[in-house]
């Protein structure tokens, strides 16, 4: 079985090929004259592409990392040298020889450096506005987690106070220096500008918490490493390309669905976020003309219909009963339920409408639904799919895959905790 770290590198080295192809063409020999930022990249690229096959291999010699990297042995040599400082790989010992001086092994230490992810989440599945911290190593594994609600403060600022609290916690708690944490990254569910550090806006976050337009650099003194935002559906599409289901293709559309819709979009292996870094808003394109106001001031937007919300604020419509959250229409849906099979059958016919636009403009290899829904499995894929490929013209089943999230709820705050990972493991930048 493939082990998540070697997944995770060899996505990483296919989209860095696909990126240089897409950008330059094949590469085809002949000398290139380089200065000194150009000798820089190289020298760059050479410590990725070794500690690249020692998270994938975990033990070699110089020798085979030489051979199976291309390089010269002085050239690995020096690499390993400095990632032997850096605490990022140790020397293993001598390995079997079948003649002459006996190699000398290194290792890859995933737990030499860390990373945060916080997902600001906000959806009915438990009738909960939780909020997430997770701990990763390098391999993309979750060490620690912790939890708390956002009705438990009054502001941003104490929340961030809060999460900051928690990350010393943690680090206390498994004894480890704030030197190998590599940053932290907020998956926020709205539109982010995170060259800029901006949340935008974010309409389905609590408005007395004064989130939009929100500057996350006054945060930065906050922590003692970088601080890195993603919006929610981007940050679960990149988590999909390195981690999940989507690995070997290169195009997909996230659709993140919890108590709002978002999607990440993926082409040839980069995340597309368009000129003003809103592409993927597509919670709110306009799908009916009922009239029905949507929280971003919008009319008749999509998540009015086929947000998680929709199945709770339709079942009382019909049956005047109000439910908790989504896991109590979950149950009723599960136990055949008349009114919720009727509400059921309502909502999946407009996320097929939805899901039918954003297959007829961007033409994905992969559609994967995640966020809240993905809970529901079978139960909503099965019917989904027949209802989307039900009288098109267009497409067929086998022209394109829609399939859930292995990540399901994870996928979001594993992509940003990911973001900090960046400078050590990325050869390429995936971001158009």
């Amino acid at each position: 079985m493939m082990s998540l770290s070697t997944t995770f590198l060899k996505s990483i080295d296919k989209v860095g090929n696909d990126w240089y192809k897409g950008m330059f063409g094949p590469f085809t020999g002949g000398h290139v004259p380089m200065n000194g930022s150009s000798v820089q990249r190289i020298k760059d690229s050479n410590r990725k592409k070794i500690l690249g096959l020692l998270m994938e291999k975990r033990e070699m010699s110089k020798q085979q990392v030489a051979q199976e990297a291309g390089l010269s042995i002085p050239t690995v040599t020096i690499n390993v040298a400095r990632l032997l400082k850096q605490g990022i790989v140790e020397e293993a010992g001598v390995s079997a020889s079948t003649g002459g001086r006996k190699p000398m092994m290194i290792r890859f230490l995933p737990n030499s450096r860390y990373s945060f992810g916080v997902d600001f989440s906000s959806n009915h599945l438990t009738s909960s506005s939780l909020i997430r911290v997770i701990l990763v190593n390098l391999d993309a594994e979750m060490q620690e987690e912790s939890t708390f609600e956002y009705r438990d403060f009054s502001s941003v600022s104490q929340i961030m106070a809060h999460v900051k609290k928690l990350t010393e916690k943690i680090l206390s708690k498994r004894r480890i220096p704030r030197e190998l944490v590599m940053g932290i990254g907020f998956s926020l569910p709205g539109t982010v500008n995170e060259g800029k550090l901006i949340l935008e806006q974010a309409p389905n976050l609590p408005p007395d918490l004064g989130m939009n337009a929100l500057d996350f650099k006054k945060y930065r003194a906050l922590f003692p490493f970088p601080i890195f935002i993603e919006n929610e559906a981007n940050a679960a599409a990149y988590a999909e390309l390195l981690l999940g289901i989507a690995r070997r293709k290169r195009n997909l559309v996230f659709l993140s669905i919890n108590r709002g819709i978002g999607a990440g979009i993926v082409v040839r292996g980069h995340v597309y976020k368009g000129s003003n870094k809103r592409a993927g808003t597509v919670g709110h394109v306009t799908i009916e003309s009922k009239g029905i106001r949507c929280t971003c001031g919008r009319k008749d937007c999509w998540e009015i219909y086929a947000a998680s919300g929709a199945l709770i604020r339709n079942y009382r419509k019909v049956s005047g009963r109000k439910l908790k959250d989504t896991q109590q229409f979950h149950s009723l849906l599960g136990s055949a339920d008349p009114v919720a099979l009727q509400v059921w059958d309502a909502y999946l016919e407009y996320l097929a409408i939805g899901i039918n636009n954003i297959i007829l403009s961007l033409d994905p290899h992969y559609l994967i639904i995640g966020g809240e829904i993905s809970e529901f499995g079978d139960q909503l894929l099965e019917p989904l799919r027949a209802k989307v490929f039900e009288q098109n013209t267009f497409y067929k089943r086998d022209d394109l895959e829609i399939v859930m999230s292995r990540l399901k709820q994870d996928a979001s705050i594993l992509g940003v905790a990911l973001l900090p990972f960046h400078a050590l493991l990325r050869r390429d930048a995936k971001v158009i």
